[in-house]
């Protein structure tokens, strides 16, 4: 009753524009998109085909054995998976995480399921992937820590928000960039700075959206380096890459 009364006070007092459709947001907790937005989002349940490595998406039906896409065969990570697919609500919500630091009701009710459906609720330290302090500054927030503490919250794994510093300042990258590009951006943009924090703990890097890999395998890379004996990967969305 309350969460009804709630909903449509909201729709009276401060009506709320669909970011995908335009159609009017009747359900608070849907943050920004409507619900038949979210309802045409694919979310993943563990019955879809994915990259068993890097969960690239390859259709709606799992097959019977582990599959492979092989664009990931270097990447430094041992495993990365997502929420759902970068595309309406879930895009739409990922950018708007970038400008307010909330998670909508919806999408936080969705992050236990797949922390425990990928077998990431084992993990000694989650971390954030950082922002360099320009962005930092511009944005005011890191979106990927806000992602973390929602996971911390409902796994009690402990953040560590030091001990991976991004020490170079790259451009923001697009889902339209090349995987060469950005590699390139990339690949010497992070170092650790609390090394036997990491020395043998299993590690959760988090971040709002996976597109080509990059940024997570060189963050990675940089962990295993300093003793990480396992690196595995979180997000929001997975970009549907070509």
């Amino acid at each position: 009753m309350l969460k009804e009364l709630k909903n449509s006070l909201l729709s009276i007092i401060y009506p709320q524009e669909c970011r995908v459709c335009f159609s009017q947001v009747e359900n608070a907790g849907d943050g920004i998109s409507c619900i038949k937005c979210w309802s045409e989002t694919r979310i993943f349940d563990g019955s879809e085909m994915l990259c068993d490595k890097c969960g690239a998406f390859f259709g709606d039906k799992a097959a019977p054995v582990a599959v492979f896409c092989h664009k990931c065969d270097d990447h430094f990570y041992d495993k990365a998976a997502a929420v759902g697919v970068y595309e309406k609500a879930m895009s739409a919500t990922v950018l708007n995480l970038k400008e307010q630091p909330v998670l909508p009701k919806r999408l936080r009710e969705l992050i236990p399921a797949a922390i425990e459906r990928n077998g990431f609720g084992r993990a000694d330290l989650i971390i954030p992937i950082p922002l360099s302090k320009q962005r930092r500054i511009e944005r005011g927030f890191n979106q990927a820590e806000v992602i973390a503490n929602e996971i911390s919250h409902a796994t009690d794994i402990h953040i560590d928000k030091a001990s991976l510093s991004r020490k170079l300042h790259t451009p923001i990258h697009r889902v339209g960039m090349d995987k060469r590009a950005r590699e390139l951006t990339v690949q010497n943009a992070f170092e650790v700075l609390r090394p036997k924090l990491i020395a043998g703990k299993k590690i959760l890097l988090v971040d709002d959206v996976f597109t080509s890999g990059a940024t997570a395998s060189y963050c990675a890379k940089a962990l295993k380096k300093n003793g990480a004996v396992e690196v595995n990967i979180f997000t929001l969305a997975r970009a549907v890459m070509n």
